[in-house]
């Protein structure tokens, strides 16, 4: 079989368009029958709309009522919201004080110590801990008490550099509860770009392990950070604590390393929280694009612990007595919001997972559930696909009746995803929340609500509370009404939980996120609108593909290829042409037992032809072993951008990629 072909099907016959039929999910009936679910928080359109309209018709008092009731406040706010995009000036809460740790931890342990806030699920299935509010709240005394001994103090930076383990969590609320600044760095991340952002927040502190733990191996994180901080751009770091996760021999620089257990045993469990301003910074979390330094996202403490709350609530209709689990790493904004501070703020137990979906088995996902009687899970669409494409046993084979609302997360989700996540996982039974925001809004901003809102496989649907989306000509910046056609997605008005800054540089902050378009945040992306208000996300603007004036959505076309019986996963990007402009280049994985022959990249070309029309095309199809994917399961869509534009040497840091030996195969392929 070829691994590539031209698209020489121009002199056939025209494929006759046919869309496929989108379908409209009404709320599974269980989740309304109080008798075999808790009454969701919101259970009717009229209740969900009648919110909305208040939470953007009157946000003050929206907002002002909902942050009295999700959170608890030392000193009260005056001011619901001041400033605006216009100015730079969007801040929440004023006058107000509060601690982030105190919400997500001391209020719950004062209430029922003996609760369980963390479930962590090892690396091994075996290795399960349980750690309650109480116990909880001990460690992160005793941690926080270590660095205020090292001379940590409100509004200093702490690095945190640490796998999948409750003590990154404890290090997390330690710096929350003290009021110094946490910057969690993926711990995936190479040397190099750990030392970019160290170096960047100027942290004096960094945290970590001997080593880390995933699938089976063992993830050498004290070599990557000894080797970051060997360079002068790290000279400002005094020390590194350093947890034994592996108890494997690490070398231990005198007088600068720090064993996390010897410093805990001397620490006493009784600290006092710092009182916060609600517009206090509470964390930076590092975005980084294909090009330029990373930006340091700030997010401050009372908007943006409202906006992790309230979508925790009602987004996942989280109630008291459940177990949510989120198999994001806590290195992202994900796990930050849905990991740690949107359900501990919520006093429910949160599951922590160290491994793979698919360590030792296919299975683990499903057995998690079933083991720990999750209520909420949430994943990636791309960890979704690896494991429909491992077949239906292993999710049969476990009892997942606990569940009530399965979510999806990263990117838009396509529909024969979509479609078997809710069979098979759901088993038509819960809600699926396929969920729409950025490391930039905080928190969820476009989503169903489990209890009320009617889905369709593949959009993000309705927006979240206060938050207004607009539809905006790319090129002269007009609202687009007209339903279905893409445009760039907007945001008129600040919400809570947005980032308010860039680290030290507010002006890229203004020029990256709300002047391009003013009076509105720009959140980079396309979408479209249908007749019934519904937003489907068409992928990032920069990865809308321009082919002889046609504006073609990457994920539409990923979507359509995947729709072919033989297509594991399909991941489209744009190639210069001097004809079109640009042409459309498919890379495409395969199920394991697909019926492969030579007309099978024929067959795609005609898929997508037919089910968006002939202008969308792809002029390449690629046949690949596995694409290039971060440890977190993302596809890397910029590498192979600049594979298909020639620039294959220049790729630069491949560290984060689970498995960079992908990359000379399909390099070879494309430019044989």
């Amino acid at each position: 079989m070829p691994h590539s072909t031209e698209n020489n099907v121009a002199a056939e016959q025209p494929v006759q368009d046919k869309l496929p039929e989108i379908i409209t999910h009404p709320v599974p009936s269980r989740l309304l029958d109080s008798k075999q679910c808790p009454t969701p928080h919101i259970n009717s359109m009229e209740q969900y709309r009648s919110m909305w309209k208040e939470s953007v018709e009157e946000p003050n008092k929206f907002f002002g009522n909902l942050a009295r009731d999700l959170l608890s406040w030392d000193k009260p706010f005056e001011t619901v919201s001041h400033g605006s995009f216009e100015d730079g000036d969007v801040a929440w809460f004023l006058e107000g004080e509060l601690n982030a740790c105190y919400n997500a931890v001391d209020r719950h342990a004062l209430k029922n110590p003996d609760k369980i806030a963390i479930i962590h699920e090892g690396d091994e299935p075996a290795d399960v801990r349980h750690i309650s509010y109480g116990e909880l709240l001990r460690d992160v005394c005793r941690m926080a008490n270590v660095l205020k001994g090292l001379g940590v103090r409100k509004g200093d930076n702490v690095a945190i550099y640490m796998p999948m383990i409750p003590e990154t969590m404890i290090a997390i609320l330690a710096c929350a509860r003290i009021g110094a600044i946490h910057s969690v760095v993926f711990a995936g991340f190479s040397a190099e770009s750990l030392l970019d952002r160290v170096a960047d927040c100027g942290a004096h502190i960094v945290i970590t392990s001997d080593e880390g733990r995933r699938g089976g191996r063992n993830i050498a994180t004290k070599s990557i950070v000894d080797n970051a901080l060997a360079k002068e751009e790290a000279h400002q770091v005094e020390h590194v604590i350093v947890y034994q996760r592996t108890g494997s021999g690490v070398p231990m620089m005198e007088n600068r390393d720090l064993w996390w257990h010897e410093e805990m045993e001397k620490a006493r469990p009784v600290c006092s929280y710092e009182k916060m301003s609600a517009e206090d910074p509470l964390f930076l979390l590092y975005t980084s694009g294909s090009t330029g330094a990373p930006k340091g996202i700030v997010h401050t403490t009372g908007g943006y612990l409202l906006g992790a709350a309230a979508t925790v609530k009602y987004i996942f209709d989280v109630h008291e007595d459940d177990v949510y689990a989120c198999m994001a790493d806590i290195g992202w904004v994900t796990g930050h919001t849905y990991i740690l501070y949107g359900p501990l703020t919520l006093g429910v137990t949160t599951v922590l997972f160290e491994s793979t979906p698919t360590y030792p088995t296919p299975a683990r996902f499903w057995e998690l559930i079933d083991k720990h009687k999750v209520t909420q899970f949430y994943t990636a669409p791309t960890a979704i696909r690896a494991l429909q494409r491992l077949g239906d046993q292993w999710v049969d084979e476990c009892d997942l009746s606990s569940l009530r609302v399965i979510g999806s997360v990263g990117e838009p989700i396509n529909p024969e995803a979509w479609n078997w996540y809710n069979e098979k996982v759901g088993k038509g039974r819960c809600a699926v929340v396929d969920t729409y925001w950025q490391t930039e809004t905080g928190s969820i901003i476009i989503s169903p609500l489990p209890g009320c809102t009617p889905t369709k496989a593949g959009s993000a649907t309705l927006p979240f509370f206060g938050i207004q989306p607009v539809l905006l000509d790319p090129a002269t910046g007009a609202k687009i009404d007209k339903i279905d056609e893409t445009g760039v997605l907007a945001i008129k008005n600040p919400w809570p939980s947005m980032a308010r800054s860039i680290y030290q540089n507010h002006s890229r902050f203004l020029d990256t996120y709300v002047k391009a378009y003013p009076g509105h945040y720009f959140t980079g992306d396309g979408a479209s609108i249908d007749k019934d208000g519904y937003i489907w996300i068409r992928g990032r603007v920069d990865d809308v593909i321009n082919v002889s004036g046609h504006r073609l959505s990457t994920a539409e076309i990923e979507s359509a290829l995947s729709s072919h019986n033989s297509v594991s996963e399909a991941a489209v990007v744009g190639a210069h042409d001097d004809l079109t402009g640009q042409a459309i280049h498919a890379f495409v994985s395969l199920k394991p037992h697909a019926n492969v022959s030579d007309g099978l990249d024929r067959e795609l070309v005609l898929t997508v032809r037919k089910i968006i029309g002939p202008f969308a095309a792809p002029k390449r199809i690629h046949i690949v072993r596995e694409h290039p994917k971060t440890r977190s399961g993302k596809i890397v869509r910029r590498i192979l951008r600049k594979i298909v534009n020639g620039e294959h040497n220049q790729l630069g840091d491949t560290s984060t990629l689970a498995d960079p030996s992908v990359i000379p195969s399909i390099v070879s392929q494309v430019h044989q």
